[in-house]
């Protein structure tokens, strides 16, 4: 569009409004081509926005919007527009903030002082022409409800009394409805009323309107709810109720099983919640809701109450029920068959006594057999024993209420497999006999009973065993006793017979003869086992053997009891032996004879030589034996030599050594002390028996023999001249230089028979020297080869006199020294060793 047309047009808008202006505000009409009038109704909320539209035309050449409130007829200007811009009275701002958009005015933040009559006059340029349109527009300003608060009057009333909930809001544009709502746990959120005004009246409180109630207020624009408020009824308690776990009534009340965990409950609705204190026969016994007995006994049978007590209200109520404790009899039921009609009939009987209430028992031939009629405690059945078949079986059921299950109880009937057994034994010292009768097994047992020649019964009735215990008496000897065993599946009774006897005694051999020393054993046989006879044995001496460990020794096997001897001594241990048995009806004895004999003389002994050796401390023995005999071996005996004074007895013969082999004729004995002369014997041995003693015989010093000394001493010279002859011809040899006679001497000998000359002092003391070396080699022996001598002992068998001597060894004088200021010719130097055998 050309600008200038634009401009154009914008003035002559602006002359038509100058022109409308007057007409509009002094309310005259001028006639124009067409008005359009319309009215409408829009709803706004406050502080929100809304639009009030001015027809849906184009854009207008002129709007007007004017604004008059409720209760004024007078229109005041908000807003106007020419179609290229708009403006907004400044005192429009009380309603809101207004903006136009072409012919739509559009108010933001609501107000509700912009409830009121909004006119819109537009005006349409068509043809030249003016069209101009109202628009009435009647704004009505809603406001939302604020959120509700809730009261009441009495939170917590008690039961029965009015209460009354108010609800308010501050702002809300009617209509405002309200609605009450419930809480609870159970039951949820609930709804409980709708009123018109915010009122609720409970005019009878009870335990079922307890909750959270809330109140919910709503008009067009929206809907808020109030906080929670807790409406708490206060009533109770009401009459308690006991349940009781495990749960189980009888007529009186209520039972439990012995040893159970039993637990009562006890609730009685209350607000608040109810206080319990249980009592058991009228004492207090815990204070709770929940009263646990772990495990309850039979003495907890009673009446158990409780009282339910409200706090707040101070009220109280209580109720009471029976308890009644089952309990089980101790162990279990007893199936046990008796004879029954002497010993002809079985008579089956099934016991378990004590209880609460009494078991009930009954007989049946198999678990799920027919049924005998149920009794309490016992129950008896009765067979004929000819009609029971060896090892039937029957089976009693017993129930009770604290059994889950019956319990079953089986016996079987039997006659005992074996036979009859029967024997006498008398008591320690056979005071008492005892008669015993055996016959193990069997259901029932088997029932025994001794009796004597005569029939009458010893005693009484046993089962299985049966002992009769009587004085022991020597009349009883040979007489006889029964035993009887009847059994209910037996037809007809089984005997065992004991016949009193006293005792027998038999020996192996009557004479028994033995050398001295040796061991010898007795047998005793006790026929038959009489009573448990005791056996002894007596002694030559007529005394009642024990073992000993040194002497006697006892040994019993069955029916054998032996008697050892050890060591047996001649003329001691002779004599007779008695073997003694006896019981309780009678004693015997068997007699063995006894002889020790001692062993033959050994033959005599002599001393053939008896010597010292080693300085004293040893002595050297040899024997020979005369005669002839046996022997086993010999005993050398010492004693100081000294005689004892008169009146005085010689020191006793001391034993030095024993058990020296026979076929031994020597003996060396040492330790001996140097400073006391010792004096010998020896004896020859036969076992036990001992020869006369030798000749008494002190030793005598041995003869002196230097000839191994001699050799030994020659030998050692011998060995230190050669090694000394060698070191010295080795120096000479080196040291030729410094001594040229020296040399000379040595190796410038005129042949073998050359002797050496001595021309100078220093020449005859070497010669002198060498000479008194060679002396001291060969001369007379050192004390070490006396000793070696002293040592060596003569042969065997070698006959050594007592004033015999070794020669002793000659040695050359040494030669004499010579003067050393007279020469003397050359001298020859022999050495000459002479040893005599």
């Amino acid at each position: 569009m050309d600008y200038g047309l634009t401009r154009n047009l914008q003035i002559r808008s602006l002359l038509k409004i100058i022109y409308i202006l007057p007409t509009v505000a002094y309310g005259q009409l001028l006639p124009l081509k067409e008005t359009k009038y319309e009215e409408h109704v829009v709803k706004g909320v406050r502080d929100r926005s809304v639009l009030l539209p001015c027809g849906d035309a184009a854009s207008p050449m002129v709007v007007f919007w004017s604004f008059t409130k409720l209760g004024s007829d007078i229109p005041r200007a908000v807003a106007i527009s020419n179609g290229v811009e708009s403006k907004v009275e400044r005192g429009s701002g009380a309603l809101g903030n207004m903006t136009l958009d072409n012919s739509t005015l559009e108010i933001e933040n609501l107000k509700t002082a912009a409830e009121g009559r909004f006119l819109c006059q537009a005006m349409y340029g068509e043809e030249d022409e003016i069209k101009v349109v109202y628009f009435y527009i009647e704004l009505i300003v809603l406001v939302p409800v604020s959120k509700p608060f809730l009261q009441m009057n009495n939170s917590t009333p008690v039961e029965g009394m009015p209460v009354v909930m108010t609800c308010t809001v501050k702002e809300g544009t009617p209509p405002v409805a309200y609605s009450w709502q419930r809480y609870t746990n159970r039951d949820g959120t609930v709804s409980v009323a709708e009123t018109v005004e915010g009122l609720l009246n409970l005019t009878s409180s009870n335990r079922t309107q307890m909750g959270w109630y809330t109140c919910t207020t709503q008009n067009e624009v929206n809907s808020q709810t109030s906080d929670r408020m807790y409406l708490d009824v206060i009533y109770g308690p009401d009459e308690p109720v006991i349940s009781v776990e495990p749960f189980a009534v009888n007529q009186h009340g209520f039972s439990a099983n012995e040893q159970e965990e039993v637990i009562l409950t006890c609730l009685a609705s209350s607000n608040p919640p109810s206080h319990y204190i249980w009592f058991y026969n009228s004492s207090q016994v815990y204070s709770g809701q929940k009263y646990v007995i772990t495990r309850i006994s039979r003495t907890q049978t009673g009446i158990y109450t409780c009282l339910a007590q409200n706090m707040h209200l101070n009220t109280r109520t209580q109720t009471a029920i029976i308890l009644t404790v089952y309990y089980l009899p101790k162990g279990k039921p007893s199936c046990t068959p008796l004879p029954a009609t002497n010993f002809q009939d079985l008579a089956l009987r099934c016991s378990w006594q004590g209880g609460f209430p009494p078991v009930r028992l009954r007989w049946v031939k198999s678990r799920w057999g027919g049924n005998s009629t149920a009794t309490y405690s016992n129950a008896t059945q009765i067979h004929h024993g000819k009609d029971v078949r060896n090892g039937t079986s029957y089976t009693c059921l017993a129930s009770h209420p604290a059994l889950r299950d019956e319990t079953i109880c089986r016996t079987t009937v039997w006659v005992p497999g074996g036979n009859l057994t029967c024997s006498a034994v008398a008591t320690k010292q056979n005071e008492f006999l005892m008669l015993t009768c055996d016959w193990a097994g069997g259901e029932p047992r088997v029932t025994l009973w001794w009796r004597d020649r005569r029939d009458h019964v010893l005693g009484g009735l046993k089962q299985s065993h049966n002992i009769f215990v009587m004085k022991s008496n020597a009349t009883l000897g040979g007489k006889e006793f029964t035993c009887v065993a009847a059994h209910p599946l037996l037809t007809r009774a089984t005997e065992c017979r004991v016949l009193l006897e006293p005792p027998k005694l038999v020996v192996d051999r009557s004479r028994v003869s033995l050398f001295e020393g040796n061991e010898v054993e007795l047998a005793c046989l006790l026929e038959g086992a009489y009573l448990g006879s005791e056996v002894f044995w007596y002694n030559n001496k007529n005394q009642v053997v024990r073992t000993d460990a040194r002497k006697y020794r006892l040994q019993q096997e069955n029916a054998w009891l032996n008697l050892t001897l050890r060591d047996t001594e001649w003329m001691k241990d002779s004599g007779t032996y008695r073997c003694s048995a006896m019981n309780a009806v009678g004693n015997t004895s068997a007699s063995i004879n006894l002889l020790v004999k001692k062993y033959p003389s050994p033959p005599n002994v002599t001393i053939s030589k008896l010597i010292y050796t080693r300085h004293r401390t040893e002595v050297q023995l040899e024997w020979q034996t005369q005669g002839s005999g046996n022997l086993t071996s010999f005993v050398v005996q010492m004693r100081e030599a000294k005689k004892a004074p008169k009146n005085q007895l010689a020191s006793s013969w001391e034993t030095v050594v024993s058990d020296i082999d026979p076929d031994t004729r020597d003996q060396k004995l040492g330790g001996l002390d140097p400073a006391i002369v010792y004096a010998f014997r020896i004896l020859a041995v036969n076992h036990r028996t001992t020869g006369h003693p030798s000749e008494v015989k002190t030793p005598a010093d041995p003869p002196f023999n230097a000839y191994p000394a001699v050799i030994g001493a020659a030998v050692a010279g011998m060995i230190v001249a050669t090694v000394t002859s060698l070191l010295v011809f080795q120096y000479i040899i080196r040291n030729r230089e410094n001594n040229p006679r020296l040399h000379d001497l040595l190796f410038r000998m005129a042949g073998g028979e050359a002797r050496e000359h001595i021309s100078t002092p220093e020449d005859a003391e070497t010669a002198a020297g060498m000479e008194g070396g060679a002396s001291e080699q060969l001369g007379e022996p050192s004390t070490e080869a006396e000793e070696t001598a002293a040592d060596v002992s003569p042969r065997e068998g070698m006959e050594v006199p007592e004033d015999s001597a070794v020669a002793q060894e000659e040695a050359p004088a040494p030669a004499p020294v010579p003067d050393p200021t007279v020469e003397d010719p050359p001298v020859n130097v022999t050495i000459t060793v002479t040893a005599t055998p």
